[in-house]
Parts: structure tokens; sequence; C-alpha cells
């Protein structure tokens, strides 16, 4: 980046950041945060004669998250960056641009949870 900011893709997913008709594209880095979780069944609903489980799911510590680096951020899912507060270096993709059919195709910026 020209302002010597490293920003590392902890996705599974290409990000594509668009802004005055450009767009920048960080590809994913190839580790991937995320939380570890649990489930359990806590009840179950019938659908048209098909029954689904109802599950509680109870997110914990976070995985595959490197150690903070100088000039270095690193973007996350909102749930890894939510159970992380305390690092000021995780970025969450903000402002999706959607495609005509409503899909989302980027995003106009970046953004911190506090």
């Amino acid at each position: 980046m020209s302002l010597g900011i490293n920003l590392i893709n902890l996705t599974p997913h290409a990000i594509n950041l668009m802004a005055d008709g450009e767009a920048i594209t960080i590809k994913p880095s190839g580790i991937i945060a995320r939380c570890t979780t649990a489930r359990e069944q806590v009840d179950s609903v019938e659908i048209d004669g098909v029954v689904f489980p109802v599950n509680e799911i109870k997110f914990g510590e976070v995985q595959g998250l490197p150690a903070p680096k100088p000039d270095t951020f690193y973007v996350v899912s909102s749930l890894v960056a939510n159970a992380a507060k305390y690092r000021k270096d995780l970025l969450t993709v903000d402002e999706a641009v959607r495609d005509g059919n409503g899909n989302i195709i980027g995003a106009r910026a970046l953004a911190r949870t506090n």
C-alpha cells in the first residue's frame, strides 16, 4: 500500500474495496482467523413435515490470529473482531456495495470494533 501500511486478509474470501470508481482487491492470505464454536441442540422445529434442529452456539477463543506487527492491520470477520476487541490492529469490511441483484460485490470502507 502506498502509505507503508500492510493490510492482511485473514478471511477465506477476496475483499474488494471500492472508492471513486476504483477497486482494490485484497486476496486471502491463506491464514484464516476464526472463533472456536460449540453447538448444543436445544430444540427443534417442524417445517412442511421436516424436522430441523435448533442449536445453541457458543463462540470461544480466536484461532489463527497472528501477533501484532508494526504498520500492519488484519482484516477479519466481525465475529473475530468482537471476540478480540483488545486488538487495535483488527479491521472489518464496512458499507457494503451491492450489484443490481442485491449481491455484495465489495465495500466502501473498513471499520474497527470497539
